[in-house]
């Protein structure tokens, strides 16, 4: 397994572009905005996609999947269906903030325990509610890495102010559904630089073992 980070949009989202090297089928994961330097990305890699991934609804993250999917003709899977209602609203919200963006329809609503497949790899799906009611995380464990959309990020976890969003809730996926899948998962996160579980145990602010004690 491979990958890359491509940030997007003016929040510098961390879209990133997976791939099984056996195949070199991929998956572009929250491909939020900015298609054309994702296309590019794709290209320069020598992937061919089949799919993309999505982990929550909100517009930084899923503004544009629907106009990439048509265009490329490609699935959509992703996320829970508990936030369809911030993808109904995604006109609404990218006018609001200067950017492009469409309403879809994911060709696969995910829930937990389910998984996606990228070319010959497995990945878990993992419903980690909290910043957002359908917000999923992406598993590949024979890596020990995830992608954790805006659940956690290196120093911090992620708001809770939007509508639906409940901060228990986050503390309760980050704790008892991320920190069992072992310290040494290396994870990319919806913005800023990768981390691991065991190291934000030890050092974040909100969800240490220290902080939590």
């Amino acid at each position: 397994m491979r990958a890359a980070i491509i940030p997007v949009t003016p929040y510098q989202q961390n879209c990133s572009l997976i791939w099984c090297t056996k195949t070199m089928k991929g998956a572009l994961v929250d491909p939020g905005g900015e298609i054309d330097k994702l296309k590019l990305a794709v290209e320069r890699a020598g992937v061919t996609l089949e799919k993309l991934l999505i982990t929550h609804g909100h517009m930084d993250h899923c503004g544009q999947a629907g106009m990439l999917a048509e265009e490329l003709g490609l699935p959509i899977e992703g996320p829970h269906e508990d936030d369809r209602f911030w993808i109904a609203r995604l006109v609404e919200d990218c006018q609001r903030m200067g950017m492009e963006g469409r309403p879809f329809e994911s060709d696969r609503w995910l829930v937990d325990g389910d998984t996606v497949t990228v070319g010959d790899l497995t990945l878990d799906v993992i419903h980690c509610p909290g910043h957002t009611p359908g917000h999923v995380v992406f598993v590949h464990r024979p890596s020990h890495f995830a992608i954790v959309g805006d659940v956690l990020f290196q120093g911090s976890i992620g708001r809770t102010d939007f509508p639906l969003g409940n901060h228990q809730d986050l503390i309760d996926s980050i704790t008892q559904k991320l920190w069992p899948l072992g310290d040494d998962i290396t994870f990319i996160p919806g913005h800023g630089p990768t981390s691991t579980f065991g190291q934000e145990r030890k050092t974040n602010a909100f969800v240490s073992d220290y902080a939590l004690g």
